[in-house]
This record gives C-alpha cells, structure tokens and sequence, in this order.
C-alpha cells in the first residue's frame, strides 16, 4: 500500500511539474511575442541565434542582452525546460524586451567558437541590430553572470552609442590586465595556472569534428528542429579528482577523450603572450564609459580582479557622470550564487548567517534608471557583507575609508611546519632569521581544501572549510596570532610578501588567509599564489640562483571578515594548492608540456633584513 501511495504521489508530482512549465510557456505567450531562432546577421555574414521576447502592442520598448556560450534552448531531449522563459516572463512584465543570443560557434549559432566573446565586433553588431528595430527604444542593458558576462567590458569599450548600463556579475574570465592582476580571464594567478579552464572547456569547447547544420537553414527550420536537436554534445562524466592529475598538463582533455579545440593553443599560452591582447578581455588601456552594477562573491575565483576592475572604471571612466555611476556588491556567496543566499548562509561548512538581499529588484531599479529614464533610487554607492559578524555594511569606496594597513610579520625558531609548530604572526619584525624550511614535492601536492573557486566538477568544492587536518603536513607553514584581545574586522585587499629560496631554478609560493576559532576550528577566507620565474613582472622569466634569497610580492587577496575576540588570525605557506593551481614541476621548463618533475627544497625567511609579512586592512572603528 505504502509503494502505491508514492508512486501516486510521484505521478502527481510529474504530471504537476509538466503543467507548471506549460503554465509559464503559456503566461508568456499572453503578454510576448515570442520569436525564437532569429539569425542575426554579423558583418562578415555569419549568423547567430537569438531569441527576442518583446511585450505585446507596438511599443518601443528598452532591451535587457544577454550574450552567452550556454545553451538556452526552450527543449532538452524533447522535453520543455523554462529557465530562460521565466527570465523573459519577469523582463516582460517589467516592461522589458529580453534578448539572448549564443555566441558564433555555439549551438545554433553559425561560424566557429573562440571563448571569450570573440570577436568583440559581433558584440556591437548585435547592439546596431537591435537598437534598430521597430520595436526597441534604442536602449540596451547588458545583464549575465560568469560567462554571460565574460564578454561585456570588452564590448563596451567600443562604445556603442545604445549601450546604456551593464550589470556584470562574477565576471573575472573578462579581466585581463588591471592594476596589480594580471589574470587573463582567469587563466592566471600570479603566473601559475588556474585548472578551471580544463575542466570547464571539456564540457564547452566543441570538438572541430561537431556536427554542423546545413547553410542557409531557415527560422521555421530551426524552430521546428528546436524540439529534438539542440546541437549540445553530451560529454561523459569525468572525475576530475583524478583527470586534473595527469601529466603533461596540455594534454589533460585529450586523456579523458574530450572534444579538440581552443584549450590545446590557449593552454600553451604564457601570461603575457600578444594573442591575450587580440581577443575578447578588457585590459586597462581600454576605454570604458559605461554605467555598471557590478557584483562580485568573496568565495569566487575573481573576486580581487572584479573589485580592482571596478576601482580602475571609477577613477578612470571617461566621464566624470559615468565614474560616479558605478556601483558594488560583494556577497558571501559561491560563484554565481546571489539569489541563492537564506536565512542560514551556508558556504562550505562555515554558517555566515541571513546573508539574503533583494537581487532582482536592485538589477530592475539599476535598468529602470538607465533604459527608461525613470528617477535614481539612491543607494550605497558600495555594499558588502562581512562575514563573522554575519551582517551587510556599506562605504563609498572600497576598501572602506576606515581600513587601516596593518603589517604583521613572520617569526618562527624555524619550525612553522604544520598546526603544531613554532610560527607566529607578530606586529614587530624579528631580528635574527630562522628560516622555515620544507620540501615541496609535486608529485605529493598539497591538496586543495575550499576555496575561491569555481567550475573544477568534483576537484575542488569551493568554499570555507575546517583546514586542522591540512595543516598537520610537513609541507604547509603555519603562522598564527595569539587569541585576540577584542575583535578585529578586516575588509579590503590583502598584501603579502615573502622572502624565499630554494635549490631549483623556479617553483611557487602560496598563501592562504584563515579565521581560527577557540575551538581550534580553522576556516579559509582567501588564497593566492606566485610562480616566482615572474616575481619582476609577467613580461619576462626571471630565473633563481640556488639558495640564493628572493623578494616575492604575491597577487594581493580580498576579504571581509570580523575575527571575534578570542579567535587568531593565521597564514598558511606552501607551494602547492592542487588542483585549484596547476603543480610547478619545479624545472624551469615550459610547465605545460613535461611530465617529469623536480622536487624542490625550499625556504621562508623572516627577520629585520627580510621581513616576510602580511599586511591586513584593520578597519578602525570609531570610539
């Protein structure tokens, strides 16, 4: 009896499951038109697939784009999927016309994929084509997030006279080179190898060998055929536990027999190679004039280059109303996950309390503004959240006003290996050096735990995590303050410099930021790294000299966290966090294409005359 009272409520479940989608299909086909598969044409005659849902009547109407690799078509093996009308369903309602278009290469999209929005003309050619319609008002939003918004600051450096306002959300795969990063598109931090890209381009890249449609196919083809091809590849699972694991590094996709495309040039691409400079990243000497809301995750990969792409367009726009029109949220939040947030914020295994804010009416009220004209609902000119204390604060700049730089500095007896060993962080520079010694095998990597991450499948699950079981390794330092006399809040960048050696020619130094509790529970806020050939600069390979000691100035980190009194603020160094970074094979080598490795013995020193530290942004309160 029991088996047949579920499998009722399973029936009923279905079946109400289907009538739910129909019922958003059919409430948008009461208030749209609906005109999907329209082929619009770029310059040089390629065609890209775009749906337009537009209010009914013949008003004009302003446009909210979104631009993307992903697939959005309305059915998946047959079968109905809303996604995309639900978000068209909301823009409609609000007076909006919603256009999504795939990028060329990409599903029904004609000509050949080259991530990163390439070519960034297809980009201002879809705004000529849309402002010029009957029905548009002649002003376009941009709106997307991670890869839907890779390839807007780019775009808008071309200046497109209806392009209005943008609201680039977790966007870091669209920097390149901005103030003190120098990522490209994530590839990169610090010069090492960010594995994002291989996990995630096995599940994008289409194989050159993809099937294509005939030339020419027509709108009512396309329509038609919509209902049982939607050109997306199913690739099998792969773990990436261990995929991430194979050695040479460019050949990674092509071992678990993934499709051949962009990723075998691109991975072979060093930090400062000219094609970086050719496609569709937005470095900082491109103009930029462009209202932009941006939002950012303190538990994504990019969330330094993000809020140091939103300093460099609000003192560089090139109109002073424009550098005045920028606008910052900073969520404690996994990738894309803004709406995502509760009562009871989860991220990892660290609570960070009722992080929730009202996302869609902030995305409508900014679009109101700049495509309708309506008036501008002040607010924060930036806003963030500040984990510990678990509560949203505001500032006028970042990082706020108040943010103090506090240098803390490196002392051991030398013996900072692991949780149990003698590393301090202290306010004083100690004068005799004890340096801290471990050997970094990269075969034996230190495995990442947490993290700034995203999009590595089942390698590595982004967020805060305990890292006591870490920190018992022979290979990872470990400095920490005494237990705090009252609590601590530190918002902003974070510097770090380390003075190194060690008996191979190049090899990589890492950091992480954590939150140590009373009860010794270890929670990571933050991680960065350096791969020390490119200590002067990501034009040239600098090469080390055995025992010979080096000044190394890591990418800076970003946080908000207030560290509650009693608890110790903490570092860990390494030279690994695998598979978030690729492994430094420690030989001097191109990296990419070698399998045999060195292992590498190397050194932290820390006195008056090198004074590794660590400066934090100590937010002074006022008494």
């Amino acid at each position: 009896m029991k088996l047949k009272m579920i499998c009722i409520v399973l029936l009923f479940s279905i079946v109400g499951y289907a009538q739910e989608k129909e019922n958003v299909l059919e409430q948008l086909q009461k208030v749209a038109v609906v005109d999907q598969k329209v082929m619009m044409p770029m310059r040089d005659g390629v065609r890209l697939s775009t749906d337009i849902y537009r209010p009914k009547g013949n008003g004009k109407y302003p446009i909210i784009f979104s631009r993307t690799p992903y697939n959005f078509n309305s059915y998946r093996d047959g079968e109905l999927v809303t996604r995309t009308l639900q978000t068209a369903l909301e823009a409609i309602n609000k007076g909006y016309a919603y256009v999504v278009q795939n990028e060329r290469g990409r599903f029904f999209s004609e000509g050949e994929w080259g991530i990163l929005g390439t070519p960034l003309t297809d980009g201002y050619d879809a705004f000529e084509w849309m402002s010029k319609q009957v029905w548009s008002n002649g002003k376009i939003g941009l709106l997307g997030c991670s890869s839907t918004a890779e390839w807007q600051m780019a775009v808008a450096s071309l200046q497109h006279p209806a392009l209005a306002a943008m609201v680039p959300q977790g966007y870091g795969a669209g920097v390149g080179r901005v103030g003190r990063f120098n990522e490209q598109g994530n590839w990169y931090r610090g010069g090492a190898g960010q594995m994002l890209f291989t996990a995630w381009l096995y599940g994008t890249q289409h194989d050159k060998a993809k099937p294509n449609l005939p030339a020419n196919v027509s709108q009512e083809d396309l329509q038609r055929i919509q209902k049982f091809y939607d050109m997306a590849p199913r690739y099998p699972r792969v773990d990436w536990k261990e995929g991430l694991s194979h050695l040479p590094v460019q050949d990674i996709i092509k071992a678990v027999d993934g499709p051949v495309g962009v990723y075998e040039e691109m991975i072979r691409r060093k930090p400062n190679d000219p094609a970086w400079f050719e496609g569709g990243l937005y470095h900082d000497n491109m103009p930029f004039n462009t209202p932009s809301f941006w939002f950012v995750s303190w538990y994504d990969v990019s969330s330094g280059p993000n809020i140091e792409l939103f300093n460099h367009v609000r003192k560089n726009a090139k109109d002073q109303k424009v550098r005045d029109s920028q606008y910052l949220i900073i969520a404690p939040t996994l990738h894309c996950a803004y709406t995502r947030s509760t009562e009871n914020t989860v991220v990892g295994e660290r609570s960070v309390g009722d992080a929730r804010f009202n996302h869609n009416e902030l995305v409508y009220g900014w679009f109101d503004h700049w495509l309708k004209g309506e008036p501008f609902k002040d607010m924060p000119r930036v806003r963030y959240y500040t984990m510990g204390s678990n509560k949203w604060q505001t500032s006028d700049v970042w990082p706020p006003a108040n943010a103090v730089m506090t240098t803390y500095f490196l002392d051991s007896k030398g013996k900072a290996n692991t949780l149990n060993g003698d590393g301090k962080l202290v306010t004083k520079k100690v004068s005799k050096d004890n340096p801290d010694a471990f050997t970094y095998d990269p075969m034996n990597p230190v495995t990442s735990h947490g993290g700034n991450v995203c999009c590595t499948g089942n390698a590595v699950q982004g967020g805060a995590f305990d890292q006591q079981e870490m920190e018992k390794r022979e290979d990872i330092l470990v400095y920490t303050t005494e237990p705090l006399a009252e609590g601590v809040e530190i918002s902003g960048f974070i510097e770090s410099t380390l003075y190194v050696s060690s008996d191979v020619k190049d090899t990589d130094f890492t950091i992480k930021l954590i939150d140590v509790y009373p009860d010794g529970k270890a929670y990571n806020l933050d991680e960065t790294i350096q791969r020390v050939r490119y200590r002067e600069g990501y034009d040239k390979e600098v090469f080390m000299e055995a025992g010979k000691v080096y000044k190394v100035e890591l990418t800076p980190m970003s946080t908000s966290n207030y560290f509650e009194k009693g608890h110790r603020i903490r570092v860990e160094i390494s030279s690994s966090n695998f598979p978030r970074f690729d492994r430094n094979l420690n030989t001097g080598g191109n990296n990419f294409d070698e399998s045999q490795a060195k292992t590498a013995h190397n050194k932290v020193h820390h006195s008056s005359q090198y004074p590794s530290s660590i400066k934090l942004p100590i937010v002074k309160t006022k008494k």
